[in-house]
């Protein structure tokens, strides 16, 4: 079954805001293995949206719309599907039962006349509920065509979709689609394709494909059967094949799980406490390790320590050191490391010190250039890196390197 994509709203194509929704379902539609040829966004005018939604009809099994479902004017989505498929608008009581739950909980005792719009839907839809909002979605059947609206904004779209219309695409298929996703680490994605390049070829049932995220490749492989179990066996010995070419490589297999998760488990099994202690990084690998719930238990501090004279205060870097070797060095980096473990008598600590940019390299150091130290028992472990890209991006390899760094140490020491 082919799905078409319809984004509604003028500030996404002026580019007010990035369309994280039509990414989210893309990857949601490709894991349930439906196809998706073609995506568009159309502005807030009713024409347009008519002439996407027909376009859409003849050449897509299903149209998924999001945005437009709102109180304000310029929100029309539902009034231009409706005039598409030559139906009526009329007002649905349970909706309007629970836009008045909704400000009855905030304590809103008078509602303006044009939040009562989001309780209009099509004729003849089947209406999904907005557990996170005010605006439902709905589902439109005309022949063997389906129509999904859904609300635009991401906290009330996601769990929408994941609540209840995902359950609903997998009844429309004969087949049941069983997907894995497997995460790897320190490993770029033509390297990636060229070793599971045999696999790739001779794929028919179930299919691979790779995704490459900063510092990840991500591959999911994905087999259709007539029941659950069978899908799964499918994906099993391929799984577990790559997992067996990419060896330590492979963080995860868990699609929802991140890198950081996945430290974050492995400190707790090894009943381990970290420090961090970051220069050209400045928080951002301490925040990803506080997305994770549950870190309180195993994060004792981190160090944002920008400056020599910062490294040298609470990292007990030595001066001479500096003066010798420059901060940007292994030198540094390994001292960065052992004195934040021990300074807060920390099991394991994780330090990362480099030229983010996009001044301040040299031919001896250019920009990109990054030292990650690693302390676990008492050892500590620099790897030396080569970032390219603007300042951001080479903060953002530091970070996953350096928590896949911290994930090879720990495992090799404990294992």
């Amino acid at each position: 079954m082919t799905v078409e994509l319809i984004s509604v709203g003028t500030e996404l194509l002026l580019g007010n805001i990035v369309n994280t929704n039509a990414a989210y379902l893309s990857r949601k539609l490709a894991s349930l293995g439906l196809s998706s040829y073609y995506q568009v966004t159309v502005g807030d005018n009713e024409e347009r949206v008519i002439e996407a939604v027909n376009t859409a009809m003849s050449r897509a099994d299903i149209v998924i719309l999001t945005g437009g479902l709102g109180p304000t004017e310029d929100d029309m989505t539902k009034e231009a599907v409706a005039k598409a498929l030559g139906l009526n608008l009329i007002s649905d009581e349970h909706s309007r039962d629970c836009i008045m739950k909704y400000f009855e909980k905030l304590g809103v005792t008078e509602i303006t006349e044009n939040n009562w719009k989001q309780a209009v839907v099509v004729e003849g839809s089947q209406v999904i509920d907005n557990l996170n909002g005010l605006a439902p979605g709905m589902i439109i059947t005309r022949g063997e065509k389906k129509v999904i609206l859904l609300p635009g904004p991401p906290n009330e779209m996601i769990p929408m979709f994941e609540d209840d219309i995902m359950d609903y695409l997998t009844g429309l298929q004969p087949n049941i689609i069983y997907s894995t996703m497997v995460k790897i680490a320190g490993i770029g994605e033509s390297k990636v394709e060229t070793i599971i390049r045999d696999l790739v070829d001779q794929q028919s049932n179930p299919t691979i494909a790779t995704y490459a995220k900063t510092g990840e490749v991500h591959i999911r492989v994905t087999a259709s059967a007539p029941t659950k179990a069978e899908a799964k066996g499918l994906v099993k010995p391929v799984v577990k094949e790559i997992k067996h070419r990419f060896k330590e490589n492979v963080f995860t297999t868990n699609e929802k799980e991140t890198l950081e998760d996945v430290v974050v488990k492995l400190l707790n099994k090894y009943d381990l406490t970290i420090t961090t202690a970051e220069s050209c990084t400045a928080g951002l690998l301490t925040g990803r390790l506080v997305n994770v719930s549950g870190v309180s238990d195993v994060l004792k501090e981190g160090f944002i320590t920008y400056s020599n004279k910062a490294k040298r205060k609470y990292l007990d870097v030595n001066k001479s050191t500096l003066k010798k070797y420059t901060a940007v060095s292994e030198q540094v980096a390994k001292e960065m490391a052992k004195g934040a473990a021990l300074g807060t008598n920390a099991d394991v600590s994780v330090a990362i010190t480099g030229l983010a940019g996009p001044n301040g390299g040299s031919e001896e150091k250019p920009v990109g250039l990054v030292y990650i130290g690693c302390y676990v028992n008492e050892h500590v472990t620099v790897k030396k890196y080569n970032f390219a890209g603007d300042r951001q991006k080479v903060r953002e390899y530091a970070v996953i390197s350096a928590l896949d760094l911290l994930r090879r140490c720990i495992i090799e020491n404990y294992k």
